[in-house]
């Protein structure tokens, strides 16, 4: 009976590994706009949705390294749906504070930019796995914005 059990477990475990997943890539990450309190980073996310059906995304959580460490971190909860049988572009909107990008300034070179790596996790529900989250990591270089950018 035991040996029934395991072959039943192994097979559903078999037949959920091979279920098609939604893919994602980090297109790209731009300066979006300048505030009197941060400056707003906007990462474009392309996501593949290989059912014939709308999936949920549950949340899109996010940590934006520079210099070897953590400037900004944060979720978006509900940000809507995959379409079905398409790719859904989405936009994931990072906010980092003055103070931070100050303390940045020795990493700053000529070209006024700094080195990130932007490390995303979007997390879909899908039907029988569930809760699913998909890990996305960019590494570049962003512009930090110019005095002709706040005024």
């Amino acid at each position: 009976m035991s040996q029934m059990l395991g072959k039943a477990k192994n097979f559903v475990a078999e037949k959920v590994a091979n279920v098609k997943k939604p893919e994602a890539s980090v297109a790209d990450v731009d300066l979006k706009g300048v505030s009197r309190e941060c400056v707003t980073y906007n990462a474009k996310v392309n996501v593949s949705n290989p059912y014939n059906h709308d999936i949920p995304i549950c949340e899109i959580s996010y940590k934006l390294r520079s210099a070897g460490r953590e400037i900004a971190h944060g979720t978006i909860p509900d940000p809507g749906n995959l379409r079905a049988s398409q790719n859904t572009p989405l936009d994931v909107q990072v906010k980092v504070a003055y103070g931070i990008l100050v303390s940045l300034a020795r990493d700053v070179g000529a070209d006024w930019d700094i080195d990130y790596e932007l490390q995303l996790g979007l997390t879909v529900d899908l039907p029988i796995i569930g809760n699913f989250t998909i890990p996305l990591s960019k590494k570049g270089e962003i512009k930090l914005p110019t005095l002709s950018d706040v005024f």
